[in-house]
């Protein structure tokens, strides 16, 4: 059974390591990475951000995080599943969860940053109504190669 809940600091550990691993698995880690799972609390959390742990019959297995960008946009980052929890739909709970905590939150956009390299998770955004958007120069991540936002006021 999954259970999602807000980050505390006994979940560093598990948030950087998820990550760790989705990355090292298609990419490099690189220096934001290291930024932000590094020091999660003062560059997510200090900063009007939100991380979020998805438990597994109370192991934690999956994570996100929504960084503040501006006043009503976040950017849905940091998201990753736990190898031998893939294929039980964990991914798009915790999805569910952001889109909705950013609606109660009154916020305007999501927006995310991902490679075509990774056509499963490009698949899921898409059926949750995420589009395409065109990409900014000087990108924080090498491995972005595709930009994609949903507009949550109507």
């Amino acid at each position: 059974m999954l259970s999602i809940v807000l980050y505390e600091p006994k979940y560093t550990q598990n948030f950087r390591d998820l990550n760790i691993a989705w990355i090292t698995e298609y990419f490099k880690v690189e220096e934001k990475d290291r930024e932000l799972l590094e020091y999660s609390q003062s560059t997510i959390i200090d900063k009007g951000g939100y991380i979020f742990i998805g438990l597994w019959n109370n192991e934690p297995v999956g994570c996100f995080a929504l960084i503040k960008k501006k006043a009503n946009r976040y950017e849905l980052g940091k998201m990753a599943v736990d190898k031998k929890h893939q294929g039980l739909k964990i991914g798009q709970k915790m999805l569910v969860h952001a889109i909705e905590f950013s609606k109660t939150k009154k916020w305007e956009t999501l927006e995310l940053y991902s490679s075509t390299k990774l056509d499963p998770a490009l698949h899921i955004y898409k059926k949750f109504g995420f589009k395409n958007v065109p990409l900014e120069d000087n990108l924080e991540y090498l491995r972005s190669n595709i930009k994609m936002e949903l507009t949550l006021l109507t």
